[in-house]
C-alpha cells in the first residue's frame, strides 16, 4: 500500500500553525493545526464539533465562499482540514482569521444546533470552542505563516 501524504509528515516536529498539506490540480488542502501532535493536549470532541459548525459556516459565507470545498476535523483531534479551489494563501489566511474572529464573537445558538440539522447536536460547547479559536488565532497572529511543514 502507498502511504498517504499526511502520514509522510513528521508529526514529532509539527507545531501549531497553518500548512499546505497537498495540492491536487486546482484544489489545495490546508492543515489548520490547532494543537501540537502527541502532546496529550487535544481538542475535545464537543469543542472540535462546535468549531466545525462555526468555521464551516463562516468560511462558506466569506469572500471565498464559492471556492470552499470542505472544512472538517482531523480524527487525531489536533486540528482541521480546509479544502479550497483556486487557493491564494494570503486570501485563505485572511478568511481563516476572519472566520476565527467571527467564531470567537459568536452569540446565540451554534449554527446547525438541532436534531434536524446535525447527527449529534447535543455535543456542542461554544465556550470551549471560543477558547480554542482564541488560542489558534493567537498562534496565527504571532508568526510569519509560510504554509510549509
Amino acid at each position: 500500500m502507498n502511504k498517504i501524504e499526511s502520514f509522510k509528515v513528521d508529526h514529532t516536529k509539527l507545531k501549531e500553525g497553518i500548512y499546505i498539506s497537498r495540492i491536487d490540480g486546482d484544489i489545495t488542502t490546508y492543515d489548520l493545526r490547532f494543537k501540537k501532535p502527541n502532546m496529550g493536549d487535544y481538542l475535545s470532541n464537543s469543542a472540535m464539533h462546535t468549531i466545525e459548525h462555526l468555521m464551516a459556516t463562516y468560511l462558506r459565507n466569506s469572500d471565498m465562499a464559492d471556492d470552499v470545498i470542505y472544512f472538517g476535523p482531523m480524527g487525531c483531534q489536533t486540528g482541521f482540514y480546509l479544502l479550497v479551489r483556486n487557493a491564494d494563501n494570503g486570501r485563505v489566511l485572511k478568511s481563516v482569521k476572519s472566520a476565527l474572529k467571527s467564531s470567537i464573537g459568536h452569540k446565540g445558538e451554534v449554527f446547525g444546533c438541532s436534531e434536524v440539522e446535525c447527527g449529534n447536536y447535543r455535543s456542542l460547547d461554544l465556550k470551549s470552542a471560543v477558547i480554542e479559536c482564541e488560542k489558534y488565532l493567537a498562534v496565527l497572529d504571532s508568526r510569519n505563516n509560510n504554509f510549509m511543514y
